[in-house]
């Protein structure tokens, strides 16, 4: 087991995670059982954004975008497609 190591969030952030920590699960969703099945879009509803392409490359495992002025907002979901695999 890993020792665990010192908290390096800012004060800021450390507060946010505590808020989101606090927070009500979700219920789960009163489906009948002949409920029609859906889109992965469909659920995700409001939280949809629109789907961004950004070049990359792989350096010692890491995706970095090539373009410096890309900023991801945190806790992004990123599908990557290769070329070639390994």
């Amino acid at each position: 087991m890993t020792t665990p190591g010192v908290d390096q969030r800012s004060a800021g952030r450390r507060a946010q995670d505590e808020q989101i920590a606090a927070e009500q699960p979700l219920a789960p969703l009163n489906l009948t059982a002949d409920a029609p099945s859906l889109a992965v879009e469909a659920h995700l509803g409001p939280h949809r954004r629109r789907p961004l392409a950004v070049a990359g490359v792989v350096e010692n495992g890491l995706v970095r975008p090539l373009d410096p002025a890309v900023k991801l907002p945190e806790h992004s979901r990123v599908i990557i497609v290769a070329s070639e695999g390994t």
